[in-house]
Formats: structure tokens, sequence, C-alpha cells
């Protein structure tokens, strides 16, 4: 009666073990959506608010998508910024990722922007992808 138990025992540990939960993005991923005029307006205004020198900024390439979190419309942008005077001259690019919220009157967050490390921006190209935004990192 004993090895009975133990083979039904094991033969259903068996069967919970042979399957892998998918990992749910749960919200993560985003729609792509084309920038317009009005929202590249809104992403350069709020990113050169966090530069050294806002002025000598030149954005490259940028990609945005739209979801619904938690009832709330928001945008996620992922893109590269180049502030030619910030890391000792570096222009290199930095990484970021905001969202614009359509709801609160096109607010801006700027979520996390890459500093003098390539860690930082390799974290912020993995972020980007798993929302479905892949932009490519700049590594030194």
């Amino acid at each position: 009666m004993r090895k009975t138990v133990q083979l039904l025992l094991a033969a259903s540990l068996c069967g919970c073990a042979a399957t892998t939960p998918v990992p749910d993005s749960n919200g993560q991923r985003v729609d792509s959506i084309p920038i317009s005029l009005a929202l590249e307006e809104i992403i350069t205004a709020g990113v050169r608010q966090y530069l050294k020198d806002p002025v000598s900024a030149k954005f490259g390439t940028m990609l945005a998508g739209e979801r619904t979190l938690n009832g709330r419309h928001e945008i996620v942008v992922c893109g590269f910024v180049d502030d030619k005077r910030s890391a000792g001259g570096s222009s290199d690019g930095k990484a970021f990722i905001a969202k614009v919220n359509p709801d609160a009157g096109n607010s801006f967050e700027l979520v996390a922007m890459s500093g003098e490390t390539s860690n930082a921006g390799l974290a912020i190209a993995g972020a980007c992808r798993s929302a479905g935004l892949a932009i490519e990192a700049k590594t030194s």
C-alpha cells in the first residue's frame, strides 16, 4: 500500500513539473504608434529639461507605443539623445525611456536616462525591448 501511494504521489508531481508557466507581460507591451509632430515636441521639450546643455541636444531614433494601464491611457517612448557637453564631451548619446499621459494634459514623465555607464543604456534598451519598442543599445 505504501509503495502504491508513493508511486501515485510521484506521478502527480511529475505532471506538475512538466509544464512551465509562460510569463505574463501584464500590460508591459505597447502597440506601436507613429510619432506626430506634436508628440515629438512634448518628448523633446521634456527630455531637454534633464540635460546639462539642452540647446546642443540632438535626438536620434525614437519609438513610441500606447497602452492602457490601470484604466489610464499612456504613451511610452524610447529613444536616444546626444548632449555633447555632458559626460565630459561624450557624443555617444544617451538612451531614455519616458511616458506621456494624454489623459493628464499630455504630462511628460522621464522614467530613466542612461548616464556615464553603458550598463544603464543596456538596461533601458532591455526595458524598451520588453515593452515592444526595440532600440539598439549603444556601447562604448
